[in-house]
């Protein structure tokens, strides 16, 4: 249950990707206190037995601070490489032939296995094949069931295993290897709060892992691959949150095409309520460098005034020399942006009309109240989340305090924009939600002596997905009087 904890004004949450550079509960602690709201766990690298010390610093962390605290498991995905050369390497030329096939013979300047099958079905002439994270292009000229030719366009060094990316064509492969399907068992033992699913091409490659999930973990759509933009909306529909993965889709695109595709994403999932997650490459200099670049932090701050609910870093803390700093840089510009005029306005060029229900009219509502009235902040009581990620998709201009009965449900809301989530109680009737409210505004500091604040709620409570109830209600002195939890 919980402590009175001060609740971050800063409305963006920030990720930050755990790793050798910040895997103590030492370190940890630190990026708390630094800025950090959530924590992602990458299972591409490392095995699954350390990833156990980890969560169990991020939830003892959580218990000694009295907030709870988000941790997302990042599945690797399919991943697809060519295969080995006689000698380690090799140099192609632009302009020359090169042939891709199943032979698992080592390969030489004429060609080289490619172990993916699903490839050799899929693939069409003139169809790009991306190597070594674009540096080298190929482009197909002719091919067959078990080979591949292709016409060198951009050539260089090519060495073993490299990775491959297929732009131009959708691979029939499955958004879950066997890798990805014993790193989701063990991700959800853990009970880690959010499972972060790659290279997502098509809504169809969702049902797999949401099977598998079965509720327990939250599920977010990474959006990595050109493919996915053409049914985007279908994606964002069947997961719970999104990722603007700019890696892969830096790779797999002209990289003037991934700015406006970033807004279009985070549009998107606004417009249909789901939490989106900027990522990638946003502090990259800082890997090194006690200090970002002035284009870095551009960056970070285009996507705070998008209104993305959290901005991710990467190798800046898993594995930079500056873990500490560059999470309290992120938090810096983070809180830089919010506190301009003009930011209320740029979060709201994305409109985000309300369904037709009594639980969105009521968000838009608590919304206009919220500024119409002066209300300090807005109080919602939700077992789901829906109540809150409704409200907060509606980006009002006062702080979201949520109070859940569900400790999975409060961990879970920490990717959403403006949100304190504090695990409590239910209530039982209208007085004691009005009461409550008024409590937990006052030891939280959402709220003090003289605020009004809004209060949302379902009736009969305890039904999830009920929410028919808006009150405004003013804060006197005495409030805290008896009060035991």
């Amino acid at each position: 249950m919980s402590k009175a904890t001060t609740p971050r004004l800063r409305k963006v949450r920030v990720l930050a990707t755990l790793g050798p550079a910040s895997s103590t509960p030492e370190m940890i602690e630190k990026l708390f206190m630094a800025g950090a709201d959530a924590f992602r766990i990458n299972m591409s690298h490392g095995d699954q037995a350390s990833k156990i010390p980890v969560i169990d610093a991020i939830r003892k962390l959580e218990k000694r601070i009295g907030r709870p605290t988000t941790i997302l498991a990042d599945l690797q995905g399919p991943k697809l490489r060519v295969g080995k050369f006689a000698d380690g390497r090799i140099e192609l030329v632009t302009g020359q032939s090169f042939r891709l096939d199943r032979d698992p013979t080592p390969g030489d300047i004429s060609r080289v296995e490619l172990p993916h099958r699903e490839i050799f079905v899929a693939i069409e002439e003139g169809a790009r094949l991306l190597l070594d994270d674009g540096k080298l292009v190929l482009r197909v000229t002719d091919h067959g069931d078990d080979w591949i030719d292709t016409k060198v366009v951009t050539g260089g060094t090519l060495s073993n295993s490299k990775g491959l990316n297929v732009p131009d064509v959708v691979v029939p492969m499955a958004a879950l290897t066997d890798k990805d399907r014993s790193d989701l068992v063990f991700a959800l033992d853990q009970k880690v709060d959010w499972i972060a699913l790659s290279f997502v091409q098509r809504p169809e490659d969702l049902a797999e892992a949401r099977l598998l999930i079965q509720g327990r973990a939250a599920l977010l759509a990474k959006i990595e691959k050109p493919s996915a933009i053409d049914r985007l909306e279908e994606i964002v529909e069947q997961c719970d949150g999104v990722m603007v993965a700019r890696g892969d889709l830096g790779v797999e695109l002209p990289p003037e095409q991934v700015p406006p595709l970033q807004k279009r994403i985070v549009e998107v999932s606004r417009r249909l309520g789901r939490p989106v997650v900027v990522a990638t490459q946003m502090l990259e200099s800082m890997i090194t460098s006690p200090s970002p670049t002035r284009a870095e932090v551009s960056d970070v701050a285009t996507a705070v005034y998008d209104g993305a609910d959290a901005i991710m870093l990467s190798a800046e803390s898993a594995a930079g020399a500056w873990p500490i700093e560059s999470v309290a840089m992120m938090n810096s510009i983070a809180e830089a942006v919010e506190r301009d005029p003009m930011h209320g306005e740029r979060v709201h060029f994305t409109i985000t009309r309300p369904d037709p229900t009594t639980a969105d009219a009521l968000a838009e509502a608590a919304k206009t109240i919220a500024q119409t009235a002066g209300a300090a902040a807005i109080i919602c009581f939700t077992i789901s989340g829906s109540t809150a990620r409704r409200i907060a998709r509606e980006r009002p201009s006062v702080p979201l305090l949520v109070l859940t009965p569900k400790l999975e449900t409060a961990r879970r809301l920490g990717l959403l924009w403006g949100t304190h989530a504090v695990h409590t109680r239910d209530v039982g009737s209208f007085e004691d939600m009005v009461a409550k409210a008024k409590r937990m505004a006052l030891r939280h500091r959402i709220a003090k002596a003289g605020d009004r604040v809004i209060v949302m709620a379902g009736v009969p409570f305890g039904t999830p997905g009920s929410t028919n109830v808006l009150h405004v209600v003013r804060i006197i002195g005495d409030e805290l009087k008896g009060y035991g939890g």
